[in-house]
């Protein structure tokens, strides 16, 4: 299947995934522009990550299909599907730098393994993308010398080395200090639209996300359960979306795990 000419990089229509016998998507619907800005936001367990699997190609729907670039990706070839995947880039949970290889060599390990450009060339390319993310000067260090948000900053270096279509980020946010969560969202802005790529975010950080981002969808039960522009998540009625944007203890989503009345499991009835 070819390119499509109009601007729709990224469409998951109907999408079903189980591991095993539980079933974690229901019939996903979900689509991302070229040059959006796209963030999946829900509870913990309840298939965003899953979803950036099935897109990245790590993983095949049980039903319905996905579509990256105008290409069905369960009917792609081995070698297709691995072509295909090079014209991405993936942010990996708290970075996943390679322990033993410094920051440089981090960064350049995606060139090496997939372009045969001689080595000035790919010492010119690491030094132009660690200036992009300010850490030029750090090429030298190894990731234990490098604080959380280094460590993130150069994770995007390598998730941009090969000026990729689609960069998926899987929790971007977690574990940083206020100053570096700034800095990875106006990078992951920036960088977005300097590449002219499309960005799809995981995350649970609502309020920086709705800074910069184009587009959020709220899973939940693996239902797109809400979606919308960050205007309207912010102004939107939703019980689930409202319980999210606010962190409120109960609502949708509630406090208690389901048990009998406290009035009965305190007087023996219903007890253990």
């Amino acid at each position: 299947m070819t390119e499509h000419s109009d601007d729709l990089l990224v469409s998951l229509s109907g999408v079903r995934f189980a591991y095993g016998e539980r079933e974690v998507l229901r019939g996903i619907d979900l689509t991302v522009r070229r040059g959006q800005v796209v963030a999946i936001m829900g509870g913990s367990g309840c298939g965003k990550t899953t979803l950036l699997r099935l897109i990245g190609g790590q993983l095949r729907a049980s039903a319905g299909q996905v579509s990256v670039a105008g290409h069905e990706l369960g009917g792609l070839s081995r070698d297709a599907l691995y072509a295909l995947r090079r014209r991405m880039g993936m942010l990996f949970q708290f970075g996943a730098l390679f322990t033993d290889m410094s920051v440089f060599d981090n960064v350049a390990f995606p060139l090496r393994e997939h372009t045969d450009l001689p080595a000035e060339m790919i010492r010119d390319l690491v030094r132009m993308k660690l200036n992009a993310v300010g850490l030029r000067g750090a090429e030298a260090l190894g990731p234990g010398e490098l604080s959380g948000g280094m460590a993130r900053r150069v994770a995007l270096a390598r998730a941009i080395a090969l000026d990729p279509m689609l960069i998926m980020y899987d929790e971007p946010f977690a574990g940083l200090d206020p100053i570096s969560l700034g800095v990875i969202g106006q990078l992951i802005r920036k960088l977005n639209d300097a590449l002219g790529a499309s960005s799809i975010m995981v995350t649970h950080d609502i309020h920086e996300s709705l800074e910069i981002v184009d587009y959020v969808y709220f899973v939940s039960d693996g239902r797109i359960v809400a979606q919308g522009t960050p205007d309207e998540i912010r102004a939107s009625a939703d019980p689930f979306v409202h319980q999210f944007v606010h962190a409120e203890a109960d609502g949708p989503v509630p406090f208690h795990y389901p048990a009998v009345p406290i009035g009965e499991s305190l007087l023996g009835e219903g007890g253990r």
